[in-house]
């Protein structure tokens, strides 16, 4: 019987660390010649001085990219991250001609298999073959409308379980916490259906490995690139996760998969949800169970992260300024009166989406959008000289914070979008799922996230539901939870608590 063996077992750590420091070195000293036609922001182009600007831009990610945005206004420039150069493009001709070009000359998906390490998390499947994708942003997104009488029902249940507050008394609650939570199931209901949304095994297992995945993305940074795949495996664990995943879902696999070998790709009563479109691209693929649940983890750390994040982010918003309770009561009253609780209802509520958008454009889930890698050179459109192999991105915040793309733009005004969907009448511009080169919270372009109109359904139908059977506040009043800055991710304040109060029954 033959055992896995550890091809570094044995090596000092010390040894680890002087492989490490001289590789990253290496890598940096001859990528700031490759780049030195481009002005760095934040520190210094020279070998070991760079990591001056590495250290600042670890603990001040967003002052050094504003002041970048600022200074470079509407040209490149770039930054010093620990392991690499970060190439940083502004303004709305650049944004746009970036997300333009093919993916044989920029890829958003090795750019995030090499700067996230998604591959060495997930394993290079995932980047071979990214078929979840697909699945998100055409199965996911066409059945909004059939399933989301399931994701009304699990909000109700959820929330009744996760803030049990009564009429005419104030209970406090972990904010972020409960949202992951209450996120988690929703999702799960869409994703797993009844009952393993509502298991806590389950739902543990979804909730630890998000953490697991956050803190492998921070932790392979400090390693050079022939250790990170032994690296990031060993820290999300992604092999027994799997197998962990496969003790709830394995049986429930193995069944349709046989229901598919006997009556083709439909039958009666053929399951509608995440896990079974998985189960139709894994069969297709001659895979099995394994590769399910591999994609399963991959689609709920994507979901489960971002729009907890969003989700409490808002909720901070709408209890530190509880008056704005009341016109988004008066819509939401008033669409559910016409079209009950539907897809169709939320679209109508066009307050709630402004709220969310706006919620969305001052926090966000990263500092930096539109990740891209350069497949081969490129020469932008202002004469700058991209090398083959360069990570770029776009500065979300900067450009949200931009008094060019909206008026007094470090103010939260939930019903701006609002304001001017009015004015434009339109059908499509001002959405919260709406991508523009001065709005890039979800991306923009053909790599937009695929899954923002679940997201975005998902995340409205929670926060109407929640406008609608609670006051709520906070301990201070009017003082917003701070945002928390860990390197490019923006996360809501992890434990601040928001006060609820069941409000009466309406008929």
């Amino acid at each position: 019987m033959s055992t896995l063996v550890d091809p570094l077992e044995g090596l000092n750590p010390t040894l680890y660390l002087v492989l490490g420091a001289s590789a990253i070195l290496l890598y940096t000293t001859l990528g700031s010649f490759n780049l030195r036609h481009i002005p760095t922001e934040g520190g210094s182009s020279l070998p070991l001085l760079s990591y001056v600007g590495a250290y600042h831009f670890i603990h001040d990610t967003a002052g050094v990219l504003q002041r970048g945005y600022n200074r470079y206004k509407g040209r490149v420039f770039k930054v010093a991250l620990i392991d690499r150069w970060l190439v940083v493009i502004n303004g709305k001709t650049l944004v746009d001609e970036l997300q333009k070009m093919p993916d044989d000359k920029v890829s958003f998906m090795d750019a995030a298999a090499d700067f996230i390490g998604l591959n060495h998390i997930f394993g290079p499947e995932v980047n071979a073959d990214p078929f979840h994708v697909g699945v998100v942003r055409d199965k996911l997104t066409r059945n909004l409308v059939p399933l989301f009488g399931e994701i009304y029902d699990e909000i109700d249940a959820a929330f009744g379980e996760l803030i049990p507050a009564k009429e005419n008394k104030w209970i406090a609650v972990p904010a972020f916490a409960t949202m992951r939570l209450a996120v988690a199931r929703v999702s799960g209901r869409v994703f797993v259906g009844l009952p393993l949304c509502r298991s806590k095994g389950y739902l543990d297992l979804s909730l630890d490995f998000t953490r697991d995945v956050g803190k492998a993305r921070n932790t392979l940074i400090w390693f050079p690139a022939f250790m990170r795949p032994l690296v990031g495996k060993t820290i999300a664990n992604i092999d027994h996760r799997i197998h962990e995943c496969l003790r709830f879902i394995g049986p429930t696999v193995v069944e349709r998969m046989s229901e598919m070998d006997k009556y083709g790709k439909q039958w009666h009563d053929k399951p509608n949800d995440l896990l079974q479109w998985l189960i139709d691209e894994v069969k297709l693929r001659n895979q099995g169970p394994y590769e399910v649940a591999r994609m399963l983890l991959m689609v709920n750390f994507a979901a489960i992260h971002t729009s907890s994040s969003s989700f409490t982010h808002a909720v901070y918003h709408i209890a530190a300024a509880p008056e704005y309770l009341v016109p988004l009561r008066e819509e939401i009253e008033r669409v559910i009166a016409e079209d009950g609780w539907t897809k169709t209802a939320i679209g109508k509520m066009w307050k709630l989406d402004s709220f969310m958008r706006e919620s969305q454009r001052l926090n966000g889930v990263n500092t930096t959008s539109l990740l891209r890698k350069a497949q081969q050179p490129i020469t932008l459109v202002d004469g700058t000289h991209i090398p083959k192999g360069t990570i770029i991105a776009t500065p979300a915040m900067a450009t949200h914070l931009d008094a060019d793309n909206c008026d007094d733009p470090a103010t939260f005004d939930p019903f701006r979008y609002y304001r001017q969907k009015t004015e434009d009448n339109s059908a499509v511009k001002h959405q919260f799922v709406t991508t523009s080169a001065d709005y890039v919270a979800f991306g923009h372009g053909r790599h937009a996230c695929p899954g923002r109109f679940f997201a975005a359904n998902e995340l409205k139908a929670m926060m109407a539901y929640l406008v609608l059977n609670y006051d709520v506040k906070l301990e201070e009043d009017g003082v917003r939870p701070e945002n928390f800055y860990i390197g490019m991710t923006i996360s809501p304040n992890p434990k601040a608590t928001v006060l609820f109060k069941k409000r009466p029954a309406t008929s």
